[in-house]
């Protein structure tokens, strides 16, 4: 049974629950349990959407240092990839998934967020890489992820500083996608996950694997995955189901099973 990252599910929507005390450090175990919350999320048939959640207080403030301390760069190689697939699971999980940011997410916390689909953050929220700090870099694919989110020379003035953004400033850079208060934050994150509940799943994960997988790309194959997902989903009981109804009822009346 996982200690400190769960997964509960409520009314069609996932919420993995990080819950290490004090800082929800990430560390291997912590690793190895979001690992298993997001393989199950991605399997339930009754999950449509999901909510990544660090609590009230915080979201999580980076990888356990303490155990990192005293490591080898060949013990570091042999464990790195692992580590950036553990911190970025959740971006592999073939659904809707959010963010729900309060506090810190710092270092390998925000590497977390950036796998998600979107991030809601509360008023209270500071979001930062500070591993130059220690005199490295990120490591769980955050110079990756948030140079794709922000753009290059935002993410340089992040890694490079290591400087802390605040909840407004991470908004108007496109870090986050919205900001509330901070006893709001999880509802609003289950307001965003419910639009998704009864909705087409095959063709949101579809719609999901076009764009991530796209945007590794250039346009012209970026556009034959498009083409190929596109075409696949005409053998799913949805599409059947949705263009029906839309010649019989009009637009926005299907009832999809997610097959």
């Amino acid at each position: 049974m996982a200690e400190f990252v769960t997964l509960e599910v409520d009314a069609g929507i996932g919420t993995i629950r990080l819950d290490r005390p004090p800082m929800n450090a990430l560390n291997r175990q912590v690793q190895r349990e979001l690992v298993a919350a997001a393989r199950e999320a991605d399997e339930r048939d009754d999950v449509a959407a999901v909510i990544v959640y660090g609590g009230e207080k915080l979201f999580a403030a980076g990888a356990d240092i303490k155990e990192m301390d005293g490591m080898t760069a060949g013990e570091m190689d042999r464990l790195a990839l692992g580590l950036q697939r553990s911190i970025g699971v959740v971006s592999e999980i073939a659904k809707p998934t959010v963010a729900a940011v309060t506090g810190y997410a710092l270092g390998g916390g925000l590497e977390v967020a950036l796998s998600a689909d979107r991030r809601i953050a509360g008023d209270n929220a500071k979001l930062g890489v500070p591993e130059i700090q220690l005199g490295i870099i990120p490591g769980g694919g955050g110079t990756q992820r948030l140079a794709r989110l922000v753009g290059p020379a935002k993410a340089k003035q992040m890694v490079f500083t290591g400087r802390h953004v605040g909840a407004e400033d991470a908004l108007a850079m496109g870090l986050v996608d919205e900001v509330v208060a901070p006893d709001d934050v999880y509802e609003a994150a289950r307001r965003w996950a419910g639009q998704f509940v009864g909705g087409a799943g095959r063709a949101l994960a579809a719609a999901k694997a076009a764009i991530d997988e796209g945007l590794d790309t250039d346009l012209d194959s970026g556009l034959r995955i498009e083409a190929r997902l596109f075409a696949a989903l005409f053998t799913t009981e949805d599409q059947k189901i949705g263009m029906q109804s839309f010649v019989e009822n009009g637009p926005g009346k299907a009832e999809f099973t997610g097959r």
